[in-house]
């Protein structure tokens, strides 16, 4: 719209005062600049003069300028913390420091996340007007949300799509940093040039595009997952085997490049030399701070009593006295100074607009005391009574109605609560933080009724019934207006009140953040008004400016309980008008030759700035200049500074007088205003060392680490003041010993109101001498403050409890912490006045916490640059680091009602992680000294214990030395299943059979009919069904194919690539008839031929296939335009088509000389990224369905329901080979179906009322966020699952128990037994170990002690006992299994209380890897291993496995007691820290539930580094709240620090098609840089 131009002083009223409230709105920042802008011109358009045509914007006048800047600047820089000596002193350190410190990396952080700043400095990058107060568009910020990642149960798996590769998919997707390209983030290079590099580093013989072999084209997870980075997957090493990048091989790239340079960082430990031997029974105990011998000790005589002055009335001052109580005072000065001024107020403008008298103040009194003791609430049948607490519920510019009402409740006996109006239009909690504190504070007190103003009472939020609502927190209030009142009746008189009866109750926050209410006796009020007359020598009439809060503390005391006692006078400036015009107090004391002054060191700060108004200014009349807040140390600049720039306007030195307070003791102290003696005023210059270790030092004046400090005048007339120890019992400290101040006199708070035993901790203090004898009969009442008492009683405050931080042996103020943190150069990057310090308990001690509101115009690169110089001055200064610091967007840190930052509650939105920081740095590595010894390995014990261990087994006892370890075993660690004997199968049936073709051609003769294999849709209709006859004709087709059409011989390899079906059984079968070694493989994915295809083409490479049996459908896919891209077509074996089959008979079914041969191959990635192939010979293919037939009881009259992928392991058995060799009937459902409709699974179970059924934890998974909300509905449609008597998870990993108990306890409503759910256990040398039969005792689950673990022992806990890990039974024993517990790296076997590696002796192991080159080097060491201790006969498989075996009280069928498997994890996944050994699915745990928002994680470790890798649920604004919050969980339950943090999107985190994490994929594709972070923290 045009410019306009709009004379202000002709605007009405109120839209003057909409304006004005604007204007506060946004110097509060609670309105953005354009929204601000967007008002302003709605309210002056109707006012406004078009400018002529062709003529630009005026420029303001330069006085106009200067005034707006000076506003600008005074409404963001609080600069009480700000000190000259400090800053000279931190620039000295930094100099000092940036010699010898090594560069910190700079974190990572997405395009998209910084694209608004960006495109925000863009834009006003051209603007010559330098706006400070500019603020962060919240409403945008919180508009960006992040694309198409959220995991969704129902997804089908169309999710595959790439869509981020399509052009027409950018306007939905979220941005990408390739779409953003132009904006130069620091920290990150260019995708195409870091591609280069990587391009360049590549081994020659990788393949372009490394093949994914994690995809699972059937499964949710990873529909999700599929193409987010180009893995770098497949690993083959000289033994065949496929691997991924090595460990040790050369890096290069953005992340390692960055990972060097953290471990650079590292290089200067901080950490105490470690003593050289690790105790074992210590090594769960953390290190205990240890006392520094050099630290300065007190050495002074303990310190006596100081008493304050007599407390001598000034009777010449005051001829008539001093009245007995307030009432008396009121009636004094209402009766005979009626007309005397009591109260002014200026309004918005700076006029002193609104005045009342003393003679209407005890009119309106009166009135009040009256209306709330005979009207208010008598119709209800709520009256209040004497002695009921009421709220007093005023806005900050209208003390006049404030004064009123407390007046009125004191006269009338009611006990005030004066609080703040609860904000309500604020856009978010942030800005009314602590509201619902004061509430419950209103609830415990019994507050039914609130007082306020007719204004007020119209602002506050109204429901549709037209009564106000009750706000978050508060009891429900009824609300009374004290305007326009009645007048009392003329023989009305106040009620007599007592004195020890609560005369108000004054809010606080205790420093863990709770709101308690300090009980103020009438008595007390009393005489802490004299008090203060005396101490501050007040007189009648004397005038006070007051700039203070008037509803608690020394604005209270000062401006309304003080005042009224000596009939003065009393000018209130509003918070809101010293934003605008910081030098109205100073107006005001000039205008009316005020005699005191009643302020806090900002208001002098923000005063000397307002140097415009300096001119106009005299302070001659002014004999006290009262400073509130003249406790904080920092304080002294500001006094300094004011006294230099107004001595010459008339300001006397000994009229600044600063003052200590506390809400619980109330006035501490108070330096005399016009005193003479030489004692009465004092400063030091003391060490802030001395102080951190608790002593008083004097330190010269130039050094780094002094703070000067200037005394908060004297002990209070009639006070008596004690200093006692700050920890432990009231002990006195010594005269040179910093400890608490405390204060004995009659004027001290009483309680905290409903909380005796804290109220006797806080009010009730009995000092004691050093021998333990009481110092004194009288009650002390803490202050708060930490401080000593010099010559003279001269009171000096270093701190306070509230801020204290006690980090190891040392204590630390945040005041302190504060101040040195202004001196790093802020005004560029942050809000001065907008810092929280803090401490937050991790890991048995304190750590400091730096919370700071970050400029808008600040990047990333100089944002973290005065990051990291903050952390070198506070370690220079304080010598002590700094655990974490945190940047937030503008306006984001909670707020007080006064504007100020709300300490509490910021802690506890860093603590819950909504914070929502724009900039983190997390320094553990410095801070965190008390970790425990790590574990150390001695090799001349390791030999000593060998040469025990080999003692024979038999001559040993029980608890033994074996192997290097001390373990005290009940009993050696061993188990085996029942004895695979002759038992009663079918007679002479399948039992005299040794080969499966010979059993399906045996089958397709006796049970022709039999129906072996029923395929089920995801609607449950039987898609396809197989009997015996047809299965044995189909294979013979296809038998046929292959000799034909293949040309193929006896002991080729063949590729089967089918999707789950019977097509794949009869494949199988297919290349058994004619001796032809069949090879699973799972297909690719037809909408993500890209990633999944290269890893069909390694199995077929590896396996050396000749030939693939597929359908129409996969060859035209193989010979696709998209897959010619990746593997060239002409480059596969033959490719064989079983939709077109030849008629003929197959002549004769090939019969295996001998059953040792390879009877089939399988394939399948490891979470490590090992694509390792097994050869199964056909005698073990048997005896494994035979063991399975056995253990699950199958027969030809059972129904066996399976939802497992069939490609390799246990799946594979159960789908092809088990329905063939027993004969049962099974009902095939493809893991695909159930994500298209997540009840089909159970409702076919419940419908064929299946007694056995198997699943993989995907599907588990996929039904438990499927239906979790479904099962009544299931229920109502008959599904029932009573029939159910084994359900068994097929599994190669640790079992997943919280998944198995969340299914059992969600489907437990549809009869589904908590027994019946159990898991198996199979590796790549032996794929079936354990198995839950239906006739087993039921799974057993043990708690054990995870630090125990971590050093390969197994300690038995109880349930919910500290650090304990739930571990459940992996399926019992196959029949014919022997496992043993062996010491993976001595193979000596274990006792049952240690953790080893699982050994397996058995009939259906496999015989072998199959590898590419035949070195068969790994063969004895995994398939043909020996103990060297126990039982060396025997030859074992190495699993790969660590576990152990318990024994329990259960019986197995053969009578014998049960011997459990608990597996713990795989030996090649774990994590070697610290010399211990972690599994990561126990980090990844607590990582898990460090933060509600993140969906998913992973850890692996690069370079001795923990990397975390996170997936955020959540808006990308929140990604950072994550990085403290996991770094303290892993330390806290773990003792690891977190070397990085990555920060992802939902689904990128890869995952193999048995629903397994793998980990170093994920590591491969970070340190490529593929893996697209949100953010990447680097823990300093």
């Amino acid at each position: 719209m045009a410019d306009i131009e709009v004379d202000i002083t002709l605007l009405p009223e109120d839209v003057r005062e909409k304006l004005a409230e604007l204007d506060l709105e946004l110097s509060e920042g609670d309105i953005t600049r354009k929204g601000y802008e967007k008002k302003k011109t709605r309210l002056l358009t109707p006012y406004m003069k078009q400018q002529p045509p062709g003529q630009g914007p005026s420029a303001p006048s330069p006085s106009t300028a200067a005034q707006r800047k000076a506003q600008r600047r005074l409404t963001r820089e609080d600069n009480r913390y700000h000190s000259e000596i400090r800053t000279e002193a931190v620039m000295q350190a930094l100099a000092m420091h940036n010699k010898r410190v090594p560069v910190m990396p700079l974190p990572s952080k997405r395009t998209s996340v910084n694209y608004h700043g960006q495109q925000r400095r863009e834009r006003h990058g051209d603007s010559s007007s330098d706006d400070d107060d500019s603020v962060f568009d919240e409403e945008h910020s919180r508009g960006f949300q992040r694309g198409g990642n959220s995991r969704d149960s129902g997804a089908s798996s169309s999710s595959y799509s790439d869509a981020g590769a399509s052009p027409h998919h950018q306007a939905q997707e979220r941005p990408r940093s390739q779409q953003f390209g132009n904006f130069i983030i620091p920290g990150n290079t260019a995708r195409h040039a870091l591609a280069d590099v990587m391009q360049n580093s590549r081994h020659s013989h990788h393949i372009s595009q490394p093949p994914d072999v994690t995809n699972n084209a059937k499964s949710l997870r990873q529909a999700d997952r599929v193409g987010r980075y180009n893995q770098s997957s497949v690993r083959i090493t000289t033994t065949g085997n496929v691997t991924g990048v090595e460990d040790d091989g050369p890096r290069h790239g953005k992340v390692s490049a960055k990972i060097q340079q953290l471990l650079n960082t590292l290089k200067r430990p901080k950490r105490r030399p470690l003593k050289e031997y690790f105790m074992d029974e210590d090594e769960h105990t953390l290190e205990m701070p240890t006392a520094d011998p050099n630290a300065p000790k007190p050495e002074g005589n303990e310190l006596t009593p100081v008493p304050g002055e007599q407390l001598v009335f000034p009777l010449p001052q005051i001829p008539s006295g001093l009245p007995h109580n307030l009432e008396a005072a009121l009636q004094r000065y209402g009766s005979s100074s009626f007309k005397a001024n009591a109260v002014t107020v200026l309004d918005q403008h700076g006029k002193p607009s609104y005045n009342l008298t003393y003679g209407k103040l005890l009119s309106r009194t009166q009135k009040i005391a009256f209306n709330l003791l005979h009207k208010v609430g008598h119709k209800e049948g709520m009256s209040i009574k004497l002695g009921d607490r009421v709220a007093l519920v005023y806005p900050n510019n209208d003390p006049i109605s404030f004064i009123c009402a407390f007046y009125g409740c004191v006269m009338a006996g009611v006990v005030p609560v004066p609080v703040e109006v609860p904000l309500t239009k604020r856009v978010s909690d942030r800005h009314d933080a602590g509201g619902a504190g004061v509430g419950f504070l209103l609830g415990s007190l019994s507050v039914c009724w609130a007082l306020t103003s007719e204004a007020c009472f119209k602002g506050l939020p109204k429901s549709s019934s037209g009564e106000v609502i009750t706000f978050k927190g508060w009891p429900k209030l009824n609300w009374f207006v004290t305007e326009n009142l009645s007048k009392p009746t003329k023989d009305w008189q106040p009620p007599s009140k007592g004195e020890d009866v609560p005369a108000y109750i004054e809010y606080t926050i205790n420093k863990d953040g709770s709101t308690v209410g300090v009980t103020v006796t009438r008595n007390t009020m009393f005489c802490h008004c004299r008090t203060l007359t005396v101490g501050c020598n007040y007189s009648e009439g004397e005038v006070m400016v007051c700039v203070l809060d008037f509803k608690r503390d020394v604005g209270l005391w000062h401006g309304i309980l003080c005042s009224v006692f000596n009939g003065m006078h009393v000018i209130f400036i509003p918070y809101s008008l010293m934003k605008v015009d910081p030098a109205s107090w100073m107006k005001m004391v000039t205008k009316y030759k005020a005699c005191v002054a009643v302020v806090k060191s900002r208001d002098m700060h923000w005063g000397l700035l307002a140097q415009k108004d300096h001119k106009d200014i005299s302070f001659t009349s002014l004999r006290m200049l009262l400073v509130a807040d003249g406790a904080n140390p920092w304080s002294l600049t500001s006094c300094d500074s004011f006294l230099s720039a107004f001595q010459a306007k008339g300001l006397k030195a000994d009229a600044i007088c600063p003052c200590a307070s506390s809400s619980e003791a109330l006035t501490v102290s108070v330096r005399r205003p016009g005193r003479t003696s030489s004692s009465a005023t004092g400063r030091g210059i003391l060490s802030m060392q001395g102080l951190s270790f608790g002593v008083v030092r004097v330190d010269s004046e130039n050094s780094l680490t002094s703070l000067t400090l200037q005394d908060c005048g004297q002990v209070m007339p009639g006070a008596v003041m004690v200093v006692i120890r700050l920890e432990g019992a009231p002990y006195l400290c010594k005269t040179d010993e910093v400890g608490e101040l405390c204060v004995c006199s009659g004027y001290t708070g009483a309680a905290y109101w409903g909380l005796q035993g804290l109220s006797t901790a806080t009010f009730q203090v009995q000092p004691l001498h050093s021998d333990g004898r009481l110092a004194a009969d009288k009650m002390y009442v803490r202050t708060g403050l930490i401080g000593f008492l010099g010559p003279g009683g001269l009171v000096f405050v270093c701190g306070s409890k509230e801020g204290l931080m006690q980090i190891a042996t040392r204590r630390h103020n945040t005041d302190d912490i504060i101040a040195t943190v202004l001196a790093v150069e802020p005004m560029k990057f942050i809000y001065r006045g907008r810092i929280a310090v803090f401490s937050i308990s991790v890991l048995k001690d304190e750590r400091i916490v730096i919370i700071a509101e970050q400029r808008p115009d600040c990047t990333e690169e100089e944002s973290f640059q005065w990051m990291s110089r903050v952390l070198q001055a506070v370690d220079s200064i304080h010598q002590v680091g700094v655990y974490c610091l945190a940047l937030v967007p503008p306006n984001y840190l909670p707020k007080t009602p006064l504007g100020g930052i709300h300490l509490y509650e910021t802690k506890k939105k860093f603590l819950e992680g909504s914070l929502h920081p724009a900039n983190v740095l997390m320094c553990p590595h410095t801070c965190v000294t008390n970790l425990p010894k790590p574990r150390e390995f001695h090799p001349g014990m390791q030999v000593i214990n060998d040469l025990k261990s080999l003692i024979d087994r038999g001559d040993v006892t029980p608890s033994a030395v074996h192997v290097g370890n001390i373990v005290q075993g009940a009993r050696m660690a061993w188990a085996q299943g029942r004895d695979l004997g002759i038992g009663e199968e079918d007679g002479d049936a399948s039992r005299k059979h040794q080969f499966l073709t010979e059993i399906l051609r045996w089958r397709s003769q006796s049970t022709p009919d039999h129906i072996m294999f029923t395929m089920l849709n995801a609607r449950m209709q039987p898609h396809l069904t197989v009997t015996c006859s047809q299965l044995h004709k189909r294979a013979e087709r296809i038998g046929c194919l292959l000799m034909e059409k293949g040309g193929l011989n006896t002991g080729d390899h063949v590729a089967l690539i089918y999707p789950p079906g019977i097509e794949l059984i009869a494949a199988f079968y297919g290349c058994l008839y004619v001796g032809c070694v069949p090879v699973t493989i799972r297909p690719p994915h037809p909408q993500n031929v890209g990633s999944t295809l290269p890893t069909v083409r390694m199995i077929v490479e590896v396996s050396k296939s000749v030939a693939i049996l597929t359908s129409t459908f996969v060859i035209k896919l193989l010979k696709s335009k998209e897959a010619g891209a990746i593997v060239e077509s002409k480059t596969w074996p033959k490719l064989l088509d079983t939709d077109d089959l030849p008629k003929r008979k197959l002549a004769a079914v090939y019969r295996a000389p001998t059953p040792e041969m390879i009877c089939y191959l399988d394939f399948s990635v490891s979470t490590t990224g090992m694509l390792a192939g097994v050869k199964m010979s056909h005698a073990a293919a048997t005896a494994l369905c035979r063991a399975q037939k056995l253990q699950c009881e199958l027969y030809p009259s059972r129904d066996v329901a399976l939802c497992l992928d069939p490609y390799c392991g246990l799946g594979l058995v159960l789908w092809c080979l088990s329905s063939v060799y027993s004969g049962h009937h099974s009902i095939l459902i493809p893991p695909s179906e159930v994500e298209t409709n997540p009840a089909v699974w159970l409702s076919s179970v419940s419908v064929y009322k299946v007694r056995d059924t198997f699943c993989s934890y995907g599907v588990m998974e996929l039904c438990t966020r499927g239906l979790g909300t479904s099962t009544s509905a299931l229920k109502a449609k008959g599904v029932n699952l009573v029939c159910v008597r084994a359900c068994c998870v097929i599994a190669e990993e640790r079992p997943r128990i919280q998944l198995t108990t969340s299914f059992t306890k969600l489907f437990a409503s549809l009869g589904l037994s908590p027994r019946a759910v159990s898991t198996s256990f199979g590796c790549r040398v032996n794929v079936g170990i354990g198995l839950q039969g239906a006739s087993c005792p039921e799974p057993t689950t043990v708690y054990v002690d995870l630090r125990a673990l971590r050093n390969d022992r197994v300690t038995l806990v109880e349930k919910g006992s500290p650090h304990s890990l739930c571990l459940m039974e992996s399926g019992k024993l196959l029949p014919g299994v022997k496992v043993v517990i062996a010491n993976p790296e001595t193979k000596g076997q274990c006792a049952d209380s240690h953790l080893g590696e699982i050994w397996v002796s058995s009939p259906h192991s496999a015989t072998g890897y199959f590898t590419i080159y035949g070195d068969d080097s790994l063969h004895q060491d995994h398939f043909d291993s020996r103990l060297a201790t126990g039982d060396t006969q025997t030859s074992y498989a190495r699993t790969g496995f660590l576990g152990f075996i318990r024994r329990t009280e259960l019986t197995q069928s053969d009578g014998e007691r049960h011997d459990a498997i608990f597996v713990v994890g795989g030996l090649d996944e774990t994590i070697v820290l610290r010399g211990m050994r972690y599994h990561p699915i126990d980090v990844e745990t607590s990582v898990l539930r460090a933060h509600r928002k993140i969906c998913e994680c992973a850890v692996f470790t690069w370079t001795n580094l923990l990397v975390v890798v996170v997936e955020l649920d959540g808006n990308e604004n929140e990604a950072l709240d994550l990085v403290p919050l996991v770094t303290n969980a892993v330390l806290e339950e773990h003792y690891l620090i977190v070397g990085v943090v990555v920060v992802v999107d939902p689904g990128v985190i890869p995952i193999n098609s048995r629903g397994e994490k793998q980990r170093m994929h994920l590591r491969d594709g970070f340190l490529a840089d593929q893996l697209d972070p949100i953010y990447v923290a680097y823990n300093m």
